[in-house]
């Protein structure tokens, strides 16, 4: 078990960015494009951030109610991602992490200066109880599937980057996990410097792409 030391076709794409993942401010209701989806299509990976999850999506909903876990019928999916939501919202509000929704699905973003050490994939104590308040919340709604994703900026090349972000990704889940959040639910996938969501060329951009990601899914039945 863990203990918190140890934790350390460009037109198809643009159909997909302006259908597909657009946020809904909850406050004044205008919907724009996210700027994880934005950086998808920069990166090329459009596909895997607005397409299936890691590992299947079928695969996965079948995992979980091997499990033991409930899913989701279609008509209850809106209401409940979106108390799902706005818990998230105000359990991360002020901490550095954004919360996005897109269509049924959330993406949490957190920084990683918040969130690791640099070069490490040690989760950082003062980090430590913004991420239980999020186990707390994804205990709270079962029926979802969790996609941990791991990025940094293109500084040290791939063979740092790709392992790094694997590492951090893992690193996030396994706490998760250890928090409450059943491991059936949650894959995970390091991406290195290739989904950035900003421009690499300052320093400001770099430490935008330096991130996590939580994608929060929810298993329907018939999935």
């Amino acid at each position: 078990m863990f203990t918190k030391k140890h934790f350390g076709g460009a037109a198809i794409a643009a159909a997909l960015l302006t259908t597909t993942a657009c946020v809904t401010d909850p406050e004044t209701g205008q919907r724009t494009i996210s700027k994880a989806a934005i950086g998808a299509a920069v990166g090329g990976g459009a596909g895997l951030l607005l397409g299936d999850l890691v590992g299947g999506r079928r695969d996965r909903t079948e995992k979980i109610l091997g499990a033991g876990i409930g899913a989701i019928a279609g008509g209850a999916v809106g209401a409940y991602m979106d108390k799902q939501e706005r818990e998230l919202r105000e359990r991360t509000a002020g901490t550095g992490v954004v919360v996005e929704r897109q269509g049924d699905e959330l993406l949490l973003t957190m920084p990683a200066g918040i969130t690791f050490p640099i070069n490490s994939a040690q989760i950082q104590p003062q980090f430590f109880g913004t991420l239980d308040q999020v186990a707390q919340t994804l205990s709270a709604y079962p029926s979802t599937l969790v996609d941990v994703y791991g990025h940094t900026d293109p500084s040290g090349g791939d063979r740092i980057n790709i392992p790094l972000s694997q590492n951090r990704a893992e690193s996030v889940a396994a706490y998760l996990s250890q928090r409450g959040v059943n491991r059936a639910r949650i894959a995970t996938q390091g991406f290195g410097s290739s989904r950035p969501i900003a421009d690499n060329g300052s320093e400001a951009g770099r430490a935008q792409n330096r991130r996590v990601e939580l994608r929060i899914v929810p298993a329907t039945t018939g999935a």
